[in-house]
């Protein structure tokens, strides 16, 4: 279960990498249920003088929609469980250290909230954040084999659970067409067939969590949040151009789905759907 609730992390250290980012996921209908994400992301680089350290500032927006099918009654309203708000604020810091280390510290206010108040309440707010030590060396030509090592412990609200949690990430270039990482929040095996193209198998686990404004009563409480996790396996197939713009797109299975609603003590109240299926998603990325 903890390494489960490690990858759910998905606020990645990595993400401070990509100066604007537009992203699309979809989960095409089950038999009850359909679910779709557009995310916009920008980052802005301040080198600070003299310390070799940066500091990111940048803003996370997305608009989650929630379809849900006529099959199965539900006992409460569908229109209040839909059009979800998620807009966080990164704040980032990075140092360079000792024997080629460098420190990475990231606080991430933001709100999460279906929106159907006339005002954001204080329920409405999440908090994240990170604290990783960093050893960059994929680009050193002297290895015969470059790599990179992250160290360190990432919390997070906006995934339903409020306690600190590692963060381990391992890459190695093992040969000329091949590499890997693994570790949490991530694991993927990747084939280079050129600079500009490459494929990865991969296995992550995706979700989000929402606030649900004046709640939802059901028959065994009111539910005040909503939490989706998704454990996912799949290929994912990436055009570089250049060295500053990616275009990825990726398949992947649904080896395990949970929607469910929950209390203000994150218990659950309600599963909306546990089904299996396929992920669809976009990305177009403009890196440092």
């Amino acid at each position: 279960m903890l390494l489960l609730t490690s990858i759910m992390s998905v606020s990645t250290w990595g993400q401070l990498g990509d100066l604007a980012r537009i992203d699309y996921t979809i989960l095409p209908s089950s038999a009850d249920f359909e679910f779709n994400r557009l995310r916009f992301l920008f980052n802005y680089p301040i080198k600070l003088d003299g310390k070799q350290s940066y500091l990111f500032l940048g803003l996370d927006y997305s608009n989650i929609n929630v379809i849900y099918g006529s099959g199965t009654p539900r006992p409460f309203d569908i229109e209040d469980l839909n059009g979800f708000q998620l807009l966080d604020l990164n704040i980032a810091y990075t140092q360079k250290l000792r024997n080629d280390w460098r420190l990475g510290l990231r606080f991430t206010p933001g709100i999460s909230s279906n929106l159907r108040a006339d005002e954001l309440t204080f329920d409405d707010v999440f908090f994240s954040g990170d604290a990783v030590f960093i050893k960059d060396k994929k680009d050193d030509t002297t290895l015969k084999r470059p790599y990179r090592l992250i160290l360190g412990v990432s919390y997070s609200q906006n995934r339903g659970f409020p306690f600190p949690l590692p963060f381990v990430s391992y890459y190695r270039k093992f040969h000329p067409n091949w590499s890997f990482n693994l570790g949490v929040p991530k694991t993927n095996l990747q084939y280079h067939f050129s600079k500009q193209n490459r494929l990865k198998l991969f296995a992550q686990l995706d979700g989000f969590t929402s606030n649900i404004q004046s709640g939802v009563t059901l028959d065994n409480g009111v539910a005040e949040q909503i939490n989706m996790s998704l454990i996912l396996t799949g290929l994912q197939y990436e055009y570089h151009i250049g060295d500053h713009v990616e275009f990825s797109v990726r398949t992947s299975y649904i080896l395990d789905r949970n929607v469910n609603l929950r209390d203000s003590n994150n218990d659950d109240l309600l599963l909306i759907d546990d089904s299996n299926g396929l992920s669809l998603r976009a990305v177009l990325r403009f890196k440092i």
